[in-house]
Order: C-alpha cells, then sequence, then structure tokens
C-alpha cells in the first residue's frame, strides 16, 4: 500500500531535501509540505495523509503543539517528529501530544524511510539512541511506576501479554508468533489496550510498560 505523508519544516531546503529522499521511495507519496505548525491543518484538508513528519522548533505554532492538534483530527494521521533536538523534555512533550514516534535528522535515510512506513501501520519509531533515556525520563518525571502498574491492571492477562510485547518493540507479525495468536486477534487486542489505558499509540503504550517495570 502508498503511505502518503505530508513534510513539516519550516526549512525550505530540509523540505526540498526530505521530498527528494522519500518521495517515491518504496511506495512512499509525498502529498504536501507546510513550513509552520500552524498550516498543517489546511494542508490536510487538501491533501489527506497517513504521516506527518513534523519538526520541532517552527516560529509560530511548534512541533509539540502542532502535534496535539493534528491528533484531535478525525481519524488523524501518525506524527512522526523529525528534528535536530533530542532534549528529554522535547521528546517527551511531543510523545505526550501524541506522537508516534521520534527521530533525528541525522539517522541514515533507508531508516527514516522504514520508519515512515512503520508508523503508518501503527508502529512505534524511536530512534534506538534516544529511546532508552526517554524511558528513564518519563520513569522519573511522569507518572510513578505504582500508577503505570495500576494502569497495566486495567487489562487481561492476553492483553497485558500484548502491552508487554508492545513494551519490547514487538511488531504485530512478531506478537502474534510469540503468544501463538492470528494478526487480526492481536489488532484487535491492541485496540483493547489502547482504550483501556487512555492512550493514542503503541509508544505510550511503551512508555507505560516501562514505566512499570513490565518489559
Amino acid at each position: 500500500m502508498e503511505t502518503r505523508i505530508v513534510i513539516v519544516d519550516d526549512d525550505p531546503l530540509v523540505r526540498a531535501g526530505l521530498r527528494l529522499m522519500l518521495d517515491g521511495a518504496d511506495g512512499i507519496r509525498v502529498v504536501g509540505e507546510a513550513a509552520d505548525g500552524r498550516d498543517v491543518p489546511a494542508v490536510l484538508d487538501a491533501h489527506p495523509a497517513d504521516v506527518v513528519l513534523m519538526d520541532l522548533r517552527m516560529p509560530e505554532v511548534d512541533g509539540i503543539e502542532a502535534t496535539r492538534r493534528v491528533r484531535t483530527r478525525q481519524s488523524p494521521p501518525a506524527v512522526v517528529v523529525l528534528t535536530t533536538f533530542d532534549t528529554d523534555s522535547e521528546v517527551v512533550g511531543a510523545l505526550r501530544a501524541g506522537a508516534a514516534g521520534y527521530l533525528l535528522k541525522d539517522m541514515p535515510p533507508a531508516r527514516i524511510a522504514a520508519a515512515v512506513r512503520a508508523a503508518a501501520t501503527g508502529e512505534p519509531v524511536l530512534a534506538p539512541d534516544i529511546a532508552r533515556r526517554l524511558m528513564d525520563a518519563v520513569a522519573a518525571g511522569g507518572s510513578s511506576a505504582r500508577d503505570a502498574t495500576s494502569a497495566l491492571g486495567r487489562l487481561t492477562d492476553r492483553e497485558r501479554d500484548v502491552a508487554v510485547e508492545i513494551g519490547r518493540g514487538s511488531s504485530n507479525a512478531e506478537i502474534a508468533r510469540r503468544l501463538y495468536l492470528s494478526i487480526p486477534t492481536v489488532k484487535a487486542h491492541v485496540s483493547s489496550v489502547l482504550g483501556k489505558l487512555g492512550v493514542e499509540n503503541r509508544t505510550q503504550v511503551a512508555l507505560l510498560v516501562q514505566q512499570a517495570g513490565a518489559a
């Protein structure tokens, strides 16, 4: 399936470079661009997308607020932050706003393209070199491990098994294989986990699992 993306960055050279790098790469099609977070809703109205590649620091509406606005849309696209900044506050802020992942602009093009495709299917996408630091930051500054454990307690045993696999970064196919389930059944469990935990995406499930020390 074709993955449609919108690129949001205030630097026209960055947008041009990303378009050149991603457009047509293994089924990816760039359908729109925005130079500021304030313009994203209008671009998405004109060009429906599966994934938004979102810069963080923009002059009027920053990437965190823009992500929050995107995620309030009906059937919203996944948002993947793509930035040069990896401070704890920005990483955590973006994910709490509903971003499905967080990538750095110095990642190889092939990995960025793979992350875009993964985000379109609901897979979490975190740059490996910041994933562990992110988990530590959330555990230290967010909800307590007790709160996270309590949240996971709302799940059935099988849903908890699925949540733990999400926390380990497993794909739906990997979860199906490890838990001896069909992929449609895994997808149903993932939807139930998201609903019961009150979160928007798999990355936020992974954060809760890590906070609870369940992975």
